[in-house]
């Protein structure tokens, strides 16, 4: 049996969200309780849950120090959240296993060291928080996410660009890049220095900004054009969606494990 870490964590829902975050809880140390209304989803959640850590730990993407088999230990299930609630010292919802980044958005009444405890927790477990400074509708991934697809959508829609070369660009440009530095350290590194950089580029990039349109629709013949290229590459059955689902996942699972490799000097 593993030696938990102080204190009980509850994962409110065992959907998949729920299940990613058992898992990296449980990887940390400590012990989790999954929270469901229907015992049988739970059931199927927990044997998801084994199959993932079993097939992790093949291909030595498990994160922690402990086996899969120490880190299932520390899982239980509870369908009374009245008694789920007893001595856990977090409560959690989201996101997945394998995307590190967790939004922490404090109410304007919740304390700093609440705030501070909780970043602690998620570095612990091995993610990586950030603080939004205020509530903003969206949160910060979301918005930056919805700025590419409205640009993505409009260079489409005018015909300046197919669907699938638009999303080459991005998995075969921008996204190299992204993957390991942001934006504004990309521009700082693409310059000597963020000075250099606004200096020499940011009249040439207000032309560009000018140059956006409105917001798209996403409806009527582009929403046509994008499905049909989309569908193309990937048919929407359930079959063929899962299929590529799994696919991807195991590129996030590899890639956050070159990540892990490639830490900052």
């Amino acid at each position: 049996m593993a030696s938990p870490a102080a204190g009980d964590v509850l994962i409110v829902g065992s959907g998949l969200v729920g299940r990613s975050w058992a898992m990296l809880f449980a990887s940390g140390g400590f012990r989790v309780k999954l929270y469901d209304i229907e015992p049988r989803q739970i059931t199927g959640a927990l044997e998801n849950i084994r199959k993932e850590m079993k097939s992790l730990q093949q291909s030595g993407s498990l994160k922690g120090s402990l086996s899969a088999e120490e880190q299932l230990s520390l899982i239980s299930s509870c369908t009374n959240l009245a008694e789920a609630v007893e001595g856990v010292v977090h409560i959690q919802v989201n996101p997945p296993y394998y995307i590190p980044l967790v939004e922490l958005v404090p109410h304007p009444e919740t304390s700093p060291a609440t705030v501070d405890r909780t970043h602690a927790l998620m570095r612990k477990i091995g993610q990586s928080p950030v603080r939004v400074l205020k509530e903003i509708d969206g949160f910060v991934l979301n918005r930056l996410q919805y700025a590419i697809i409205s640009e993505a959508w409009r260079l489409v829609e005018e015909g300046i660009v197919s669907p699938s070369d638009l999303d080459l660009v991005m998995s075969d440009g921008l996204g190299m890049r992204y993957a390991f530095i942001g934006p504004l350290e990309t521009m700082h590194l693409n310059a000597e220095g963020m000075l250099s950089y606004c200096d020499r580029y940011s009249e040439g990039m207000k032309r560009v900004l000018k140059s956006f349109g409105s917001i798209p629709e996403f409806s009527g013949a582009t929403v046509e054009k994008v499905n049909q290229a989309m569908c193309k590459k990937v048919p929407a059955d359930p079959e063929h969606l899962a299929a590529r689902r799994e696919w991807r996942d195991e590129c996030l699972k590899r890639l956050a494990k070159l990540k892990r490799q490639m830490q900052p000097q």
